[in-house]
């Protein structure tokens, strides 16, 4: 094999972040009765959320700002779109926030037999992601995917984060992996794709929502099926 070591992202690559994340906003709109405070719209308050959340995940990828901001200020912002004012109603939210979305179950389709396929041929499945660490393990344990993985890698467990070489030169050295027998698979061709490349190592660019990458990937395939294709 020209692999031995295959390193998965987790969010938007295979545990679907964004159903399983309106799912939890949901329970937290209605539970913290926000249509009374004045968020009239549920969908208005997932579009700022999200908006808040990717501009957030970019400055803390960028070293910009602590995990902890990170955890609070994207509801905290969100707030403010609606004139709500309230740092314990947002550090409440994002609290609960944490609580209940690492329970949350969905996959991407075909997640577990491609784990199992690749499982059954050898190779070695690792994750490095840039999330907190007990609720990427949780997150794991929730959807049934856990068992997979030998070294789980989380940019909070190593104080590193992607697209840094430093955090893919740690997950080599934890799961005694070497750069040319390892490849990264991934959705975010910046912390994913570019992370691996700054590391030395080949790519696939899990290209779930068809868009044109601004850099070319070792492979490209548009779901998880298609890693059959590759190994």
């Amino acid at each position: 094999m020209k692999y031995r070591h295959i390193f998965f992202d987790l969010d938007h690559t295979l545990w679907d972040f964004d159903a399983n994340s309106r799912q939890t906003l949901e329970d937290l709109y209605l539970s913290f009765e926000l249509q009374t405070r004045g968020v009239h719209s549920f969908d208005s308050f997932f579009e700022h959320y999200t908006a808040h959340n990717e501009k957030l995940w970019d400055r803390f990828r960028k070293g910009f700002i602590k995990m902890d901001d990170l955890r609070w200020k994207r509801m905290w912002l969100t707030l403010l779109e609606f004139k709500i004012g309230e740092e314990k109603l947002a550090r409440d939210m994002a609290a609960r926030f944490l609580d209940l979305l690492p329970t949350r179950k969905l996959l991407f389709p075909y997640t577990v037999e491609i784990l199992t396929y690749l499982t059954n041929k050898g190779y070695k499945l690792h994750l490095i992601t840039n999330g907190f660490e007990q609720i990427q393990h949780s997150k794991l344990k929730y959807s049934g995917i856990d068992s997979f993985f030998i070294e789980v890698i989380t940019s909070e467990g190593s104080s590193l984060v992607k697209p840094n070489k430093e955090i893919f030169d740690y997950a080599f050295q934890k799961a005694k992996a070497l750069p040319g027998e390892s490849i990264m698979i991934g959705d975010n061709i910046e912390a994913d794709i570019q992370g691996a490349i700054n590391a030395g190592i080949d790519q696939v660019y899990v290209n779930h929502l068809h868009i044109e990458p601004a850099i070319k990937p070792t492979y490209t395939v548009y779901s998880l099926k298609e890693l059959e294709n590759i190994f």
